[in-house]
C-alpha cells in the first residue's frame, strides 16, 4: 500500500512497551555490537540521500567487474504443458520440488515434446543478471558457480555472457549442470528444480587465478543463502578478504529454511555482512530460530542490523520486503518505510523472480553510489518489471521512466 509523505510524524518517543523491548535488546544479548535505539521513523526523508556504498563505486562508467556474486548456477527450462503431463511424471500444479537426483524422465519428455524457453536462472545469477541489466557498462558484474561441461552447461554459459556478465563458471562433471523445468498450465507453474553440479563448488576453486582475480577486482560482493547448505566456506573466504579491504558485503536469507537449518552457518556470515536482505517471514524465523523474545518485526530488524560486526567503518543496513506492503529499511539505527508500486493484479504473470530482481535492482544503484533512496525505487522497478514476465527475461534497456515510484 502506497503510504504518503507525513513530515508532521516524522519521529516520537518510546512507549513503555517499546522501551521493555530496548532493555531487552541492550542487555540481553551480548553478540550486538552496541546499544540499538529503538526508533519509528515512517516517512521518507531520514538518511535518504546519503550513499551507503563509500565511495569505492562505479565512477563515470569505467569499472569493471565492480560487483562478484557467489551462487547456484541454473538454466530455466520453461514450457505450455497440457495436464496429463503432470499427470503422467506425479506432479501437481503449483508444485515446487527441489530433487537431489536428476529427473531425466522428466527433463528428456519435456524438451522433446514441448516448446522449451531456455533462460538463465538461480537466485543469484538472476540478482546479477537484473544488476547488470541496469548498471549498462559492460562487465560491471561478475558471477561465479559450478557447472558441468554439458549441452545445458553449455546453453546456460553463452546466455550468461551475452548479457555482459562476467561468467566466473567452474566445473564439475560429476553432477549434470543444474537446472529448473518450469511446467506452465493455463495461470498455474510448476517447478522442478536440481542444482545437480552447482552442489560442487569449492573453497579450491577460488584458488584458480582467473577467477581470484575478479574477487580481487571487486569492490562490492553479494551471496544468497543457498550456498550456505553446500559452500558455507567459499562464502567465509571471500567475505574475510571484504573485510580485511574494506570493501562492502550484501547477503540474502533467501528462505525460512536457512534461516531455520542452517542458522550456525548464517551466524557465522552475518559478521561480515554490510547489506542484509530478507523478507518479514525470514526475519520472524530468524529471530525464533535464535530464541529470540522479539515479536514485532521492527525490533528484530533493529537486532540484527546491531548484531556485532567485523569492520566497524560501516553500519550494517537490513532491507525487509513484505509482498505488496512498504518495504522496511534499517540504516543507521533508524527504520524508515518506502512503498512498492502499485499494479493491476491482472498484470502480474510470474511471483517467483520478484524477490531476485528487487536485490538486484538495489545493487545496481548501490555500486554507483545511489542513496537508499535510489536503491530502493530501482528495487522496485527490477521487481515490478520482472513479476510481468515468465521468468527472469530481460527484453530491452530499462526505462525508469514508466512506473518508477517517487518519494
Amino acid at each position: 500500500m502506497n503510504r504518503s509523505n507525513n513530515n508532521n510524524n516524522n519521529s516520537r518517543l518510546l512507549n513503555s512497551n517499546e522501551m521493555a523491548v530496548q532493555d531487552n535488546i541492550n542487555n540481553n544479548y551480548d553478540d550486538l555490537d552496541s546499544k540499538a535505539n529503538v526508533v519509528d521513523i515512517l516517512s521518507f526523508n531520514c538518511r535518504k540521500n546519503c550513499s551507503i556504498g563509500g565511495e569505492d563505486h562505479v565512477m563515470g562508467g569505467h569499472v569493471e567487474g565492480v560487483l562478484f556474486a557467489i551462487g547456484n548456477p541454473l538454466l530455466d527450462l520453461i514450457g505450455e504443458v497440457k495436464p496429463e503431463f503432470l499427470q503422467k511424471h506425479k506432479l501437481n500444479p503449483e508444485d515446487c520440488i527441489v530433487l537431489t537426483s536428476h529427473p531425466t524422465d522428466i527433463v528428456n519428455d519435456f524438451l522433446s515434446n514441448h516448446k522449451v524457453l531456455h533462460v538463465p536462472g538461480g537466485a543469484t545469477q538472476n540478482s546479477i543478471r537484473i544488476a547488470q541489466w541496469l548498471i549498462g557498462v559492460p562487465h560491471a558484474t561478475s558471477f561465479m558457480g559450478c557447472i558441468k561441461r554439458d549441452e545445458i552447461g553449455q546453453i546456460l554459459e553463452k546466455k550468461v555472457r551475452d548479457e555482459q556478465v562476467n561468467c566466473c563458471y567452474v566445473y564439475d562433471d560429476s553432477e549434470p549442470t543444474g537446472k529448473c523445468v518450469i511446467c506452465l498450465t493455463g495461470s498455474q507453474r510448476t517447478y522442478v528444480a536440481y542444482l545437480g553440479a552447482a552442489r560442487h563448488l569449492k573453497s579450491s576453486h577460488l584458488d584458480d587465478p582467473l577467477i581470484w582475480s575478479h574477487v580481487a577486482k571487486a569492490r562490492y560482493y553479494y551471496f544468497s543463502g543457498f550456498p550456505l547448505i553446500n559452500c558455507p566456506d567459499v562464502l567465509l573466504r571471500v567475505s574475510r578478504f571484504a573485510v580485511e579491504n574494506d570493501r562492502l558485503v550484501a547477503f540474502n536469507l533467501s528462505t525460512v529454511s536457512i534461516c531455520r537449518d542452517y542458522l550456525p552457518q548464517v551466524l557465522q556470515l552475518l559478521p561480515y555482512i554490510d547489506v542484509l536482505f530478507g523478507n518479514q517471514e525470514e526475519a520472524y524465523a530468524f529471530a525464533q530460530a535464535k530464541g529470540l523474545q522479539l515479536t514485532e518485526i521492527r525490533d528484530i530488524a533493529l537486532y540484527m542490523a546491531r548484531y556485532r560486526k567485523e569492520n566497524g567503518k560501516r553500519g550494517r543496513h537490513i532491507i525487509l520486503t513484505n509482498g505488496d506492503q512498504p518495504t522496511l529499511v534499517v540504516q543507521e539505527g533508524v527504520i524508515t518505510e518506502f512503498p512498492v508500486i502499485r499494479m493491476d493484479p491482472k498484470d502480474v504473470v510470474d511471483l517467483n523472480g520478484a524477490g531476485d530482481a528487487f536485490v538486484g535492482g538495489f545493487l545496481a544503484q548501490l555500486v554507483q553510489g545511489g542513496s537508499i533512496q535510489d536503491c530502493i525505487r530501482s528495487a522496485n522497478y527490477a521487481a515490478n518489471f520482472i513479476i510481468q514476465q515468465s521468468g527472469c527475461q530481460l527484453p530491452f534497456k530499462p526505462d525508469f521512466s514508466h512506473g518508477a515510484i517517487s518519494f
